[in-house]
């Protein structure tokens, strides 16, 4: 699906509004909470039916703390989740199992989000028998026939985890989570553990499954070639904040903010004629999520900052193409600025 396609009428699947998750910082003998950790903090941003949104930053920034708390695994403490429209972001456990039939997660580690003591088969079939999904007589049926979606033959339902290799282990989380017939799928990290060659093949399963499933995704990565080949649009995330979101051509080949351009600059581009473009070298490290810098959380480490950057934070803006950025402009902008 392309940005262009969409209308304010259709309901977005998934809708945040300022987001926030603090994680407490305790210290001294009554273990008393000095502070918080801001690993997100006022994030928004919406998912259509049946597009898949690339969700990318550097480890730490906030990624999959995002992605387990539209799931529910993890309070939030400030803002909206509302999935279908439907307000869940202060429901408890109980209140979120039905939802849970509706949106599932395929995380980064396939082996540990499977029981090494039942069999494919047997884990599957308890989904669909507690689930009620299918009728009784037609369980087998169905197994057979996600096994196949996913690339898998009927005659491997009887073995167990540890039989298989690192990418069968990862087709057979995202059967589990394709089994209770979702309409939206978080994907947290789920080739980075695989061989490059495995992932390729596990993002074209991906891709294959949204169209035939009609699945809407959340794809979280620190990987820029993942996102691209499986994102319809792309959020960057730096230190809790999303710094700029497009669609993912514009992303590749327009980037408006600084950090997506550092970002950029160190992609391995496989196409001969760029390989000698210039780097953007980043000074610095990047800044503690639990005392997070004034105005501008990147001014810190930007080569384009200015006194404004540090002390007024940037409100995110652009039709279409937002970016949180006070001179947000195209990087050959910036490089005819800089020589003059």
């Amino acid at each position: 699906m392309k940005t262009d396609t969409l209308s304010s009428q259709v309901q977005p699947v998934i809708a945040l509004e300022k987001v926030k998750m603090y994680y407490p910082i305790k210290s001294g003998v009554f273990s008393r909470v000095v502070s918080h950790v801001k690993a997100v903090d006022d994030v928004s941003f919406r998912i259509y039916p049946r597009e898949t949104l690339g969700l990318v930053g550097e480890s730490g920034c906030g990624k999959s703390s995002l992605g387990r708390s539209i799931l529910g695994l993890e309070r939030i403490a400030g803002g909206r989740i509302c999935f279908d429209g439907e307000d869940i972001s202060a429901y408890t456990q109980e209140q979120m199992r039905p939802v849970w039939k509706r949106m599932q997660m395929v995380f980064q580690d396939p082996y540990s989000s499977l029981n090494p003591r039942k069999s494919v088969e047997n884990m599957m079939e308890e989904i669909l028998r507690i689930h009620r999904i299918v009728p009784r007589d037609d369980i087998d049926p169905e197994i057979d026939r996600i096994l196949g979606l996913i690339g898998l033959s009927p005659e491997v339902k009887r073995r167990f985890p540890h039989e298989f290799s690192g990418g069968q282990r990862q087709r057979i989380s995202i059967a589990k989570a394709i089994t209770m017939r979702p309409k939206f799928l978080i994907c947290d990290e789920a080739t980075s553990a695989l061989d490059v060659s495995i992932q390729a093949q596990i993002l074209t399963l991906f891709k294959e499954l949204q169209t035939k499933l009609g699945l809407t995704c959340l794809f979280i990565s620190h990987s820029l070639a993942a996102v691209k080949y499986i994102s319809d649009r792309i959020a960057v995330m730096y230190l809790g904040k999303i710094v700029e979101l497009a669609p993912a051509d514009e992303i590749f080949t327009e980037p408006r903010h600084p950090y997506t351009q550092a970002l950029l600059s160190a992609y391995p581009d496989p196409n001969p004629r760029n390989r000698g473009r210039e780097k953007i070298l980043l000074s610095g490290t990047v800044p503690s999520s639990a005392n997070p810098p004034a105005g501008c959380r990147f001014h810190t480490r930007c080569p384009f900052r200015e006194s404004r950057c540090s002390e007024e934070e940037p409100q995110a803006s652009g039709s279409g193409h937002l970016t949180a950025c006070h001179f947000s402009i195209r990087l050959s902008d910036w490089r005819y600025l800089q020589a003059v």
